[in-house]
């Protein structure tokens, strides 16, 4: 007889690790112990040699479905105990939290099964969940993870569930979230600011959704406004609410068979939509979905993914699901908790939204909103990694420990490293928004305090006005960190480096609407050469003088003025101020030069379709792509000049090629196709010139333009076929949000220029 102790590491609180560590146990005739740790999951065994070896094998081959398995360190005990059977002991709170935390998971079909079961005691019941899912992250106050320590404190277990509680043979063994109707958060249905008579208030919410009206759902990690997505002026009505004019709204449908009534969906798609993370995963529309919905070629669909979803839906192939938000600020919701529904500010605004709410008094300890990704050559790659998988962390090749990475202003997100794990925050938002800033410093509290994580120094982006820049600047004066600031596009580059743990050098195709330069200028359409310690910059565009700054990025019509300027062709400009801009761009007042692709996209979407005005950053570039003719192959000539070392497309003397184009006779989809593809070329062209240089042939690719599905599939392709490896994100976001992970590695490495 021998007896061990095991020390397990990674995510394996949460996950129905415990239990399944007890019925192993069993089944190999082990007697002993287990308990959560503030490291993980430790136990000691003692059996025979056998018996141990195949325990032991079945723990790595065959853990629990949500569970990852970091480390295990396993060390002898002095002598067997003699001990006749397995428990799990009252958690030990002792030291600094050192273990991982689940992200909330997809209610189960086993959950789902008993939700619709009326003998079931747990028949219709809006918070059913048992060790494999239910909310995980959004209750969790501290660790480790037990009730006491989540907001499920609040609701003692009645007789029956803590029976089931104590029960190896059930499947909520020690689910912490464990309730029922008799014990469980309470399900209520506001109108017109006063709580609901009637006893079921999902059938409230059901009517008042049938009548074309508008509710407000809390859910896991915030609120979502949902109406029928059949119902075009309650949409409107919703998209002047929310003052989301134009933005695609996501749906969430009954099943795939109502997503294949609106989507083509392929088999690794589905696979993403009914996994249980349930994300929201873009799929291409079918020619007759309602064109109201999304003004691109795609629509973001889930599935339902908790049990209010799974009763809201029983009586709708699909309704809008959009976070209760403005646009760009973070996912609202209310901190309060207990049992009385107290008034609170965000029930306030959601009266202001919605014409009923629909809510319950379990706390929403961290705010998550949906994942939104799209699956490309057989990977998630996504535009927001949030609910589902943060705050899962992103395993690195190098040890990294205490670094907080502030990210940048847009698409903010900020990475916290302990060991070999970057922990990335969920989506935050646009930091130009107070509301939002705050939020960022509150859960970098909350991820500090989470995980226990002492910071040791600080990297941020290399912009002097961000926020996040700010935060950073504060932080290392008060606490007497030393602080690094890194080159955004570098940032980026570092990114998908470590995102596919590449080593080494690469080249860098990054293209993106705006970054602060090494020079001080804007860039935004680089192709650099280096690794996480330094770059060069080999190649770009000439730069686009911008008149009134930042107001160029929804007056889309100012780019394209300042395009044809530049080209001698300001006559051509159909800008009502165009006689204003250009004494602008003469004199160069508030005209800031930027080589930033996302405002060439803009200013050729604006050429082609004489659009002044956009209402949300990016939207130019993401109209272009849905107008293009996917059956034009031509492509504009791309007038090319060396300048020093770098190798720049003449902006000025590509624009009259597509002026004459359209002048032509030519229609704007073709010209729109015709300008993606010289991109196409365009990018292949430069990395052609840094492989001359350099002799790399590795080509990360980085930045929200890439979110452009036409340009990330035919530049890899092209790529591909001149001889080049490219690489792309799939483990974090192309945008913004993965920009903290490439300063994590750049920090790392001894990159970035110290902050004095």
């Amino acid at each position: 007889m021998l007896r061990i102790h095991l020390q397990i590491e990674g995510i394996v609180q949460g996950v129905g690790f415990r239990p399944f560590l007890h019925r192993l146990a069993h089944h190999y005739g082990l007697a002993g112990w287990c308990r959560n740790t503030v490291f993980g999951v430790e136990l000691e065994l003692e059996g025979m040699p056998e018996q141990l070896a195949g325990f032991r094998q079945a723990l790595e081959q065959q853990p629990p479905p949500m569970a990852q398995i970091s480390h295990i360190r396993q060390t002898p005990c002095p002598r067997p105990l003699g001990e006749t059977g397995f428990s799990i002991r009252e958690s030990c709170r002792e030291g600094h939290p050192d273990t991982l935390i689940s992200p909330d998971i997809a209610t189960c079909p086993q959950c789902l099964a008993e939700l619709r079961n009326p003998s079931d005691r747990r028949w219709r019941f809006p918070f059913i969940n048992c060790t494999n899912c239910g909310p995980r992250f959004t209750i969790v106050k501290a660790l480790p993870y037990d009730r006491d320590m989540t907001s499920m404190s609040v609701f003692p277990m009645c007789p029956d569930c803590e029976a089931e509680y104590h029960d190896i043979a059930t499947r909520r063994y020690h689910a912490q979230p464990d309730c029922c109707p008799v014990c469980g958060p309470d399900l209520v249905f506001y109108a017109h600011g006063r709580e609901s008579d009637r006893e079921d208030p999902i059938a409230q919410a059901k009517a008042f959704l049938s009548q074309g009206k508008i509710v407000a759902i809390k859910g896991l990690g915030g609120y979502h406004l949902a109406c029928r997505a059949d119902c075009p002026d309650t949409v409107a009505l919703l998209r002047q609410r929310k003052r989301r004019d134009e933005r695609p709204f996501a749906l969430m449908c009954r099943d795939t068979e109502a997503a294949k009534k609106l989507c083509f969906l392929s088999d690794e798609e589905e696979a993403r939509l009914t996994s249980p993370r349930a994300p929201i995963v873009l799929l291409r529309k079918r020619p007759e979905c309602p064109s109201g919905l999304s003004q691109t070629r795609e629509l973001g669909i889930m599935l339902p993914y908790t049990p209010i979803h799974h009763l809201l839906m029983e009586d709708f192939e699909t309704l809008v699901m959009t976070s209760m938000n403005v646009s760009d600020q973070p996912t609202l919701c209310d901190l309060g908790y207990g049992r009385k529904m107290a008034r609170d500010p965000i029930q306030e605004q959601a009266r202001n939204l919605a014409d009923g709410l629909l809510v319950h008094d379990r706390q929403i300890v961290n705010r998550c909103d949906d994942s939104l990704l799209r699956v490309f050559r057989g990977k998630d790659y996504f535009f927001r990694r949030s609910r589902g998988y943060a705050p899962e962390p992103v395993r690195l090749t190098v040890e990294a420990s205490g670094i907080l990475a502030c990210g940048a202003e847009q698409k903010a997100s900020f990475a916290f490293s302990r060991g070999r794990n970057a922990f990335l925050a969920q989506h935050i938002g646009d930091l130009k928004d107070l509301n939002t800033f705050r939020f960022y410093e509150e859960q970098i509290f909350t991820f500090e305090e989470r995980f226990g994580i002492e910071t040791t120094r600080l990297v941020c982006d290399l912009h002097p006005d961000y926020l996040s820049t700010e935060y950073a600047r504060k932080r290392s004066r008060e606490e007497n960190l030393p602080l690094l600031q890194v080159q955004h596009h570098h940032a980026h580059m570092a990114a998908c480096m470590a995102d596919n743990a590449l080593e080494g050098q690469c080249i860098g195709l990054i293209w993106d609407g705006t970054g602060y330069g090494t020079d001080g200028t804007i860039w935004g359409a680089e192709c650099l050469a280096g690794g996480y310690d330094s770059f060069q910059r080999l190649a770009s565009i000439t730069p686009i003088a911008l008149p009134g700054g930042d107001r160029c990025t929804h007056d889309i019509g100012r780019v394209t003025h300042s395009l044809l300027w530049s080209a001698g062709l300001a006559e051509e400009s159909t800008h009502p101020q165009s006689l204003q801009l250009t004494l602008m761009l003469e004199r160069g007042l508030n005209s800031p030069k930027a080589s930033s692709m996302g405002r060439l996209f803009d200013g050729v979407y604006c050429l082609l379709t004489g659009r002044q005005q956009v209402t949300y950053e990016g939207q130019g570039a993401i109209l272009l792509e849905a107008m293009a003719d996917e059956n034009e192959t031509g492509s504009y000539s791309i007038p090319l000049r060396e300048e020093g070392p770098l190798l720049l497309l003449d902006t000025a003397a590509f624009v009259p090629v597509i002026l004459a184009d359209l002048k032509s006779g030519s229609h704007p989809r073709q010209a729109a196709a015709r300008f993606m593809n010289a991109m196409v070329c365009l990018a292949l062209r430069q990395c052609q010139w840094v492989r001359e240089k350099t002799g790399l042939h590795r080509v990360v690719l980085s930045g929200g333009v890439f979110l452009n599905h036409w340009l990330l599939s035919r530049i890899c392709a092209s790529l591909e076929e001149a001889g080049f490896i490219p690489y792309h994100h799939s483990r974090v976001s192309t945008n913004d949000q993965g920009i903290a992970l490439g300063q994590t590695l750049i920090a790392a490495k001894g990159g970035g220029t110290p902050c004095v």
